[in-house]
């Protein structure tokens, strides 16, 4: 714990919880609101302005007309009605609310502990304001990359969004755990291939926002070949030593594939370390790991045969979560729990 105030202890781990429940809501409505095609729907930054949405028909207009402006209505969505673009407006700026909601869930309870408990508190917690401020940067950062010369907002730029938000996710994640833990604790196992193991996920969750942002989970739809072949029909190998390599829809979707595989052989790996410590304190996180990876590369093979429906592309983002959170926790329980023999 960070004090012996338990009082204390306990509201900032229901500000941690807060968070953790906010942020884990705004990823969701972030990948339905790329999968809906709406994150461009609002052309402007509006970084003190929006908080309320347009209630006049006037208003309505004017954001309609600055969405008429830029390419991806002019060269995809020309024939959409005013009813039409309320429907993608409304994701966009539930979002944005969302990203206003997290910065006063962040700022106003890290003020009001400042000045009770002093400056440790902002010592502690700023980072996660900080990065919640560059995160909102960041996603004018990537819509900014949509309103010219593209109908889609730059992969790169999503993936940086994204992977920002399971980094604040996870920070989060740790700090309430560390309220939650007991002290005098040792290491019970070695955290090496756990790492790898983090580090893959992460980086599995950068390859996927190139998927999505490039629609690429769409070009082939069939499992587990692409097409008659394993490697993508319309590439070849040499590609894949090409610098634009990430800029190939279907060899982006083989990464993808073939990435998730590379995970379960090391998730394989740490279940069989994990068996061999005979530590049954870790046999429920791995296990749970285990199962919601499972269950990911379920969701990720259903969600390619369907022709990436909404429904599996969103459960499939949404498992990712719970990807990252078991895996911290093991990594925690790991690194902080004493084998009791």
């Amino acid at each position: 714990m960070y004090s012996e105030n338990n009082h204390l202890n306990n509201q900032l781990k229901l500000w941690m919880l807060s968070l953790l429940v906010l942020i884990s809501l705004i990823i969701l409505v972030g990948g339905l609101t790329r999968l809906t095609d709406s994150g461009l729907s609002i052309t402007t930054w509006e970084l003190f302005l929006g908080f309320f949405p347009p209630f006049k028909n006037e208003k309505w207009l004017e954001y309609f007309s600055l969405y008429k402006t830029i390419p991806e209505y002019s060269q995809q969505n020309f024939n959409m009605t005013l009813d039409e673009f309320k429907v993608i407006f409304w994701w966009e700026w539930g979002h944005r609310q969302l990203g206003r909601i997290i910065g006063l869930t962040v700022l106003l309870p890290m003020v009001y502990f400042s000045v009770k408990q002093g400056v440790w508190i902002i010592k502690k917690y700023g980072l996660i304001f900080l990065l919640v401020c560059f995160q909102g940067f960041l996603g004018w950062y990537m819509v900014s990359s949509g309103l010219v010369e593209r109908i889609d907002v730059s992969h790169y730029r999503l993936a940086i969004h994204l992977v920002t938000a399971f980094i604040i996710l996870s920070i989060v994640y740790w700090q309430f755990l560390k309220l939650s833990s007991s002290s005098n604790q040792t290491v019970s196992i070695n955290l090496f291939l756990l790492k790898i193991f983090l580090v893959l996920l992460f980086l599995q969750l950068i390859i996927g926002a190139f998927v999505s942002g490039m629609d690429a989970g769409k070009i082939y739809n069939t499992w587990p070949l692409m097409g008659v072949n394993y490697f993508p029909d319309d590439s070849s190998f040499k590609e894949l030593l090409n610098l634009k390599v990430f800029d190939n829809p279907s060899i982006v979707q083989f990464i993808h594939r073939n990435l998730a595989y590379l995970i379960m052989v090391i998730y394989a790996l740490i279940l069989f370390k994990v068996i061999n410590t005979g530590n049954k304190k870790l046999y429920k996180p791995i296990t749970l790991i285990g199962l919601t990876l499972a269950f990911q590369i379920l969701l990720g093979v259903i969600t390619i045969l369907s022709g990436v429906k909404m429904l599996f592309a969103s459960l499939h983002q949404i498992n990712s979560i719970l990807i990252i959170l078991s895996t911290l926790y093991f990594i925690f329980i790991s690194k902080y729990k004493r084998q009791i023999n």
